[in-house]
């Protein structure tokens, strides 16, 4: 089979080469084939994306200079079926022939089989036809160009085309284009019919952008059109349209220069058969009335239930379901206020972000009670969601622990639980996996086991005993979560158990910003299973056991007395405290380095089977300029700080609480861990266009342990490696530093990492990258002495690893598939003479899964 393959392979790859010397097979007698578009400027070649966006006819698309979508279509047949009929018609007793073994019906149905028509469809799919030259759409192209140079304040531009044959049907397209001089903008005037909006115009005229001196250009227009409506309609002038504001652009008797006068009408509508027109008005809210159960399929309301609230009217047509203030808040139209865009927005926003209603409607209707029709009544219609809605979640999963996985959560919502619109989430979940670990020795397949149970409570506010609307206002959609869950492993590792706990408040400072100040993070983790520890911690075990064979005469401790290895856990125990205890006999005097190596394998074993309970308060601040799920052009920036401990110690203190044994203050006659961490994440990505991304990312974190703590617990530490780190190491395979990630799970309490990464399209919904990931962990300010693992200053900054590598990506639109290789470049665990290239090769290359982009 694998022979086969192969075969078909080499014949599809030789094909493809074969037809690539061919790239005008399919391009028609007396056409030419598109090679490439020239744009000359003045004389001067341009590459400005912008001008070649004004083409209609753009050449094949290429792939590392290879037309390869275009010669995947010549490689295909395009018509399939005639092919496939014409094979029998020229033969008919070869159709009789394969009748007699195969029925008539299943002989037609396999002219249907992926490989007499379905690899055809594919290529033609994956494939691009050729791009003929069509003079009609270059003369279109002409006159576009023409536009775009118009619209930047080139008035007097000539174009002009022609072809040039570059080989048997083939031809490049010559644009010439010669700019005359570019005008600028000279006097700019404003006449406005509407005193009203002629002083919120002179108002607000300092941010206009159409300033004298500037070059002409459509763009500025636009977006001073787009301020002035923005402006309007923010202060009351409900009626305002963009296309009442016009501009007249005169050049007579100017050399290169336009004096521009900015010009708005009244307000013109139709009154019966004849059009009016009267001065803008600037409107009031005389009202705003919300109607808490709307029903879009329902053609009237009736009003059973009603309530007034601080200015607001809620309607209901049944019992009224919600505490009034939950719902007014959320409503930033107010009673007595100027009508603007901008409350309506965010009310919208706002009243989305509850989650217990469907997308809000706001209307508005003028208020005829007003004599003067100036007033205007505001229409909030919510259509409630269901109280309880029920979802299920099935995921196969692998990891560095388990090596298949299913995981199954089942999950109950309930909506405006205590009639404050609040939201409750309970959900359940469980994972059954497949381990060849050492902890693990049973031959079942499913041999291990983790399942959860987690509560959420939302509340649309800041829970808190004072108001603190003067510290975060309401238009920063604050919100208050409060978490409890717990989670078992069994026959993972140590078998943990995990509770958690939290009370966290978010907001929005401003769009695109994020704030979150988690009051109290909690979580208790108790390892059910320590004697389990260097079953699953084997390159412990395997140091402990070379440097028992070295010295150890105590032969109980030996599994069997053959291989005499250490037996788990009373042999390890045993040799160790006889080291460290110095109670044992030896076959010779423990050497000092082999003492250092068996005092940090049992700090680590003590470190990492010990239970924790961490009670922390963090701060987190993120921004970014991200439009939408297409901009390409952005950063993100996001810090986090992290105090654990603080408080209890702070307590402890204040209460004269008595220390253990160690020295340390318990709670629960638990030590608790004390430590501060900060972070720093920076992603920014450049568009470059033509679906060209270059993408890049620097973290940088630590966290340091004081007081209660010498080390930082092993959920709180870093690690390096794996598919969104750096890509050419396994998951906790990279360091501490240059010590080699000797350990199973390596983790340190610094990190540095850099990444950069060029995305780029290779054939329809599939894109390439290539990619370069620098970083590594390092212990510091903590208990681990060992030079290699730990950061004592810049010098140890050569220790940071480099990767690079090449991957591939299929774009689903709602999740991209991605497959990564790295290549370690720079390994700093090698000889300081052998860490460049010496392990760039597949045999030690890693291949990374991943759901999505990295960064």
């Amino acid at each position: 089979m694998k022979k086969t393959s192969t075969k078909i392979t080499a014949f599809i790859v030789i094909a493809i080469l074969i037809s690539a010397c061919n790239a005008v097979k399919r391009v028609p007698d007396g056409k030419l084939l598109l090679t490439k578009n020239q744009i000359t400027v003045n004389d001067k070649k341009t590459k400005e994306e912008g001008v070649f966006n004004q083409l209609y006819q753009k050449p094949n698309s290429t792939f590392l200079g290879y037309r390869l979508r275009l010669n995947l279509y010549n490689f295909a047949n395009l018509n399939p079926d005639s092919t496939y009929q014409a094979k029998f018609a020229n033969n008919p007793g070869k159709y009789e022939r394969k009748s007699k073994w195969l029925s008539a019906k299943q002989v037609d149905r396999l002219g249907q089989s992926f490989w007499y028509h379905g690899i055809h469809d594919f290529l033609i799919k994956t494939g691009e036809p050729p791009v003929i030259i069509d003079q009609e759409k270059a003369k279109k192209s002409l006159l576009r160009l023409k536009y775009y140079y118009f619209n930047n304040g080139f008035f007097n531009v000539d174009a002009a085309f022609k072809l040039d044959t570059v080989g048997i049907k083939k031809a490049k397209i010559k644009y010439d284009i010669t700019l005359g001089n570019a005008f600028f903008l000279d006097s700019v005037k404003a006449s406005i019919s509407t005193p009203a909006l002629d002083s919120l115009y002179q108002l607000n005229k300092f941010n206009t952008f159409i300033k004298s001196g500037k070059q002409y250009k459509t763009d500025d227009f636009e977006d001073e059109r787009n301020r002035i409506t923005t402006n309007f309609r923010n202060n009351g002038a409900y009626y305002f349209q963009p296309n009442y504001v016009t501009f007249n652009i005169d050049t007579i008797k100017k050399v290169n220069k336009a004096d521009i006068t900015l010009m708005i009408n009244n307000y013109s509508f139709q009154d019966r058969d004849s059009t009016r027109t009267e001065p803008f008005k600037l409107y009031k809210i005389s009202d705003v009335n919300i109607y808490t159960d709307y029903s879009p399929s329902s053609n009237s309301l009736k009003i059973t239930d009603s309530s007034t609230y601080k200015n607001f009217n809620l309607y209901s047509q049944k019992k009224l379901k919600y505490k009034p203030k939950a719902i007014t808040d959320a409503i930033f139209i107010s009673k007595g206020g100027m009508y603007a865009d901008f409350r309506t927005v965010l009310t919208t926003r706002y009243l989305n972000n509850l989650k217990i209603f469907n997308y809000p409607t706001i209307q508005y209707e003028v208020d005829k009670r007003d004599t003067t029709a100036q007033s205007l009544i505001a229409k909030v219609y919510l259509t409630p969601r269901k109280k309880y809605s029920f979802g299920t979640t099935l995921d196969i999963t692998h990891s560095n622990i388990q090596d298949f996985g299913i995981g199954l959560s089942v999950s109950e919502t309930i909506r405006n639980v205590f009639n404050g619109a609040e939201t409750l989430e309970l959900a359940a979940r469980g994972n059954v996996g497949s381990s060849k670990d050492l902890a693990n020795p049973k031959n079942n397949f499913f041999n291990v086991l983790e399942y959860g149970l987690d509560l959420k409570l939302n509340i649309p506010r800041i829970l808190m005993p004072f108001n603190t609307d003067r510290i975060i206002p309401k238009r920063m959609i604050p919100s208050t979560l409060a978490t409890i869950g717990f989670a078992k492993q069994q026959n993972i590792g140590l078998d943990k158990e995990n509770f958690t706990g939290g009370l966290s408040y978010n907001w929005t400072p401003k769009i695109n910003n994020t704030a979150r100040f988690d009051l109290f993070n909690t979580q208790f983790v108790r390892n059910l299973n320590p004697r389990n520890y260097f079953n699953v911690y084997g390159s412990s075990y395997k140091a402990l056991n070379n440097i028992s064979k070295a010295y150890n005469t105590n032969t109980s401790y030996y599994n069997n007395p053959t291989d005499q290895n250490l037996a788990i856990e009373r042999g390890t125990r045993g040799f160790t405290n006889d080291v460290l205890n110095g109670t044992g006999s030896f076959l010779k005097p423990l050497e000092n380095a082999d003492l250092e190596a068996v005092k940090s394998i049992e700090e680590r074993r003590l470190r990492l089977t010990e239970n924790d309970f961490i009670f922390a308060t963090s701060f987190t601040f993120s921004k970014t300029t991200k439009k939408d799920l297409t901009d390409n052009n952005f950063y993100l920036f996001k810090t986090k700080i992290e105090s654990a401990g603080t408080i209890l110690s702070a307590f402890a203190k204040t209460t004269n609480q008595k220390k253990s044994i160690n020295g340390n203050y318990q709670i629960f006659n638990l030590e608790y861990s004390e430590y501060i961490k900060t972070e720093f994440d920076y992603i920014k990505h450049w568009d470059l266009s033509k679906e060209k991304i270059l993408a890049f990312r620097s973290f940088f974190g630590i966290a340091i342990p004081f007081g209660n703590s010498n080390y930082i617990p092993f959920s709180r530490s870093y690690f390096s490696g794996g598919s969104n780190d750096n890509r050419a190491w396994q998951p906790y395979g990279l360091g501490p530093g240059s010590s080699g990630g000797l350990d199973d799970f390596n983790e340190a309490n610094m990190k540095i990492a850099l990444s950069g990464e060029f995305r780029f399209k290779v054939a329809g919904s599939l894109k390439g990258a290539v990619f370069a990931d620098a970083g590594n962990i390092w212990n510091v300010l903590d208990n681990v002495t060992d030079e290699k693992s730990t950061f004592t200053g810049f010098k140890d900054l050569k220790d940071i690893a480099l990767g690079s590598g090449f991957g591939l990506r299929y774009d689903l639109s709602f999740f991209v598939i991605r497959f990564d290789l790295g290549f370690k470049t720079y390994n700093p665990a090698n000889e300081s003479n052998r860490r460049w290239f010496r392990e760039y090769n597949f045999s030690n290359s890693v291949l990374n899964f991943g759901i999505n982009y990295p960064f």
